[in-house]
């Protein structure tokens, strides 16, 4: 990692080895710290905070209702503010260890009603409904680690890196960056819970990707999220930042996306490449649906990134192909010869919200709405 990053950020020169001796201390018996995860009124970022209780829960059910000052998160009025937190999801905390726990919490308004970035609320009313056909879900995260700068870690200050090609899935100090970052994170991931599968670095430096899932139905948000979550506190220990932008360098650069892998039991099934095809037949009759749905702000971020070119389709257009990674959905090569399998999406933007993406999906493919 750069020493400019290193001296510009109060998070990398805090002395670590300090900290380690009040992590170390031992929690008193039966207090558990849990960290309360939601997401703010962007869409795309994550708050937390935490509190302590006095039993160690098993499910989210036993966790209380929480609050926070919505007004400091877009999501309320000063005048209005308090803001509910009600927990969905429950995992191990690789942070802080032992019995505590990381809390993902759906958010709620003064009145009940969910916030407007509770995307959570209608996706599993949807995979309720959905529940007999089984939806599985894998999601590709793609994200890029910056300096304090903002300028991508690694890149000289005053130009730009060769060209793409040797960094992708690439070894050598010269062809990727902050690998330290990605296995702790990984590590983090698994110890937690999650069901990250894989890890790779991508085709731009300094851009990597980690893959969640198979996860069925509502699942594959709550991990998808609190997976984030858990990159950007990794990220912060080492004084780097993390952006899902989809496009964070203009020009001639790999933007990243969320690819999901979407499938039912019938696709899995001998023969289900017939019910893959159906599906993509439906998806190209909702195109605009769903390029609305795979992005935070409607479209607009995708924009810059759907172009037909850098492995993208373009946003314009609904596309389909075996293999290929220029089309709206791909058929993986395995899949078309097994006659079995699943598709792949490959519109959804890195700062997608999976529960939106995920929601559309199952709408159209399975609720045929």
């Amino acid at each position: 990692m750069p020493n400019t990053t290193l001296e510009n950020s109060p998070n990398a020169v805090l002395n670590k080895s300090v900290a380690e001796r009040y992590r170390t201390l031992p929690c008193p018996d039966g207090k558990v710290k849990a960290t309360y995860i939601w997401i703010d009124g962007t869409g795309e970022n994550v708050r937390a905070k935490t509190r302590t209780l006095d039993f160690v829960p098993s499910k989210p059910e036993e966790l209380p209702v929480w609050n926070y000052d919505g007004s400091s998160t877009y999501q309320a009025e000063g005048t209005n503010s308090d803001t509910y937190l009600c927990p969905v999801a429950l995992y191990n905390d690789p942070f802080t260890r032992g019995n505590n726990k990381l809390v993902l919490c759906d958010t709620y308004r003064y009145n009940k009603k969910p916030t407007d970035t509770n995307k959570r609320f209608t996706c599993h009313q949807a995979m309720e409904a959905a529940k007999d056909s089984v939806p599985w879900f894998g999601i590709e995260q793609e994200y890029t680690l910056l300096d304090m700068d903002m300028r991508p870690l690694g890149w000289p200050k005053n130009g730009f890196p060769g060209p793409q090609g040797p960094y992708y899935c690439g070894v050598g100090a010269n062809k990727v960056y902050a690998r330290d970052i990605v296995e702790s994170h990984y590590n983090a991931c698994l110890y937690a819970g999650i069901n990250i599968s894989g890890t790779n670095a991508e085709v731009m430096p300094a851009q990597w990707e980690y893959q969640v899932g198979p996860c069925e139905g509502i699942s594959i948000g709550d991990q998808l999220w609190v997976s984030r979550y858990v990159l950007h506190r990794v990220a912060e220990d080492f004084g780097v930042i993390v952006t899902f932008d989809p496009k964070p360098i203009e020009g001639d650069w790999n933007g990243a996306g969320a690819h999901t892998n979407f499938s039912t039991k019938a696709m899995r099934e001998d023969g289900g490449i017939i019910e893959i095809e159906k599906a993509i037949d439906k998806l190209s009759r909702n195109h605009l649906r769903h390029i609305q749905a795979y992005d935070p702000k409607g479209g607009k971020d995708n924009e810059r990134r759907l172009t037909g070119r850098h492995e993208t389709s373009s946003i314009h257009d609904f596309s389909a192909g075996v293999a290929n990674r220029g089309a709206s959905i791909r058929i993986p090569r395995g899949c078309a010869e097994e006659k079995k399998g699943y598709l792949e999406d490959r519109r959804p933007s890195s700062n997608c919200d999976p529960y939106s993406v995920c929601e559309a999906l199952v709408r159209t493919c399975i609720l045929d709405e």
